[in-house]
């Protein structure tokens, strides 16, 4: 979908609009999904934060390179990767419980590069799909909705979509809902995740959509919280990173200043 000018325009004047507040909305079979979910990825207790540690290969055109990788996110909505690779270090930040939300990425040369706002709408913790389900069903800034019974990867899913509500003009409001657009496919069987999709954008052109998805597998239980231990990104299509977690730690007391952007 390619969003016309007017509508960019609209979207540079609400750069800073916050989700309504409002009493959860939506489809309430999507909801009970989600629920299920949630109890399923948790465990029945509290996640605050967690920190992953392991392998990761990046493939980025003609480059393909094994290192190493840190990831950590907070349940309030930040997530910070921290990549070592032949090539250099690479970075990214990600905070959307910032008021204003807040970003950055740096590669080899250290340098930092905001991330600018339309791409900040969709999920900082989508490597770690609990925090993302539990922000959508206790807040109110989320509209779910059930798709159906598909199959993707050979395995019968849920498909439930997902986008935030904007306190703002119905044009504007639109557009962001749109580029705040998370599909969730969860296993039918075992209601854990199995691949999300959403949309990331050129830093100048929000109304260019260009696909994501990030493959969830190799769940282990860790505290009694279910967790993927092998998650995939795909940019168009094709594998950009590969991460294969070797430990795992949840609830050791991460804060904001982890995920500074400064």
């Amino acid at each position: 979908m390619r969003l016309k000018r007017p509508a960019l325009l609209l979207l540079a004047t609400f750069l800073i609009s916050i989700p309504a507040a409002a009493q959860p909305q939506g489809d309430p079979q999507a909801f009970a999904l989600l629920q299920r979910a949630y109890a399923a990825l948790s465990g029945g207790q509290a996640i605050s934060d967690v920190t992953l540690t392991g392998t990761a290969r990046r493939v980025a055109g003609s480059d393909d390179e094994t290192g190493t990788a840190t990831l950590k996110a907070l349940a309030t909505g930040a997530g910070r990767l921290d990549h070592t690779f032949p090539s250099g270090q690479r970075g990214e930040v990600r905070n959307t419980s910032a008021n204003p939300p807040s970003g950055s990425w740096s590669g080899p040369d250290r340098i930092s590069h905001p991330i600018p706002y339309h791409n900040l709408i969709t999920d900082p913790t989508w490597f770690f799909p609990v925090f993302l389900i539990g922000r959508v069903l206790s807040t109110s800034n989320y509209v779910e909705a059930y798709v159906g019974r598909e199959t993707r990867d050979s395995v019968a899913v849920d498909h439930v979509t997902l986008s935030q509500k904007f306190a703002t003009s119905s044009q504007a409001g639109a557009l962001l809902q749109h580029l705040s657009q998370i599909e969730i496919y969860l296993a039918s069987g075992t209601s854990l995740p199995v691949a999300l999709t959403f949309n990331v954008h050129p830093d100048n052109d929000a109304g260019l959509d260009i696909p994501i998805e990030i493959r969830f597998s190799d769940y282990h239980t860790v505290g009694g919280a279910q967790v993927p231990f092998r998650v995939q990104k795909f940019l168009n299509n094709g594998l950009v990173l590969n991460l294969q977690f070797q430990t795992v730690a949840l609830n050791t007391g991460l804060t904001a200043s982890a995920f500074s952007t400064q």
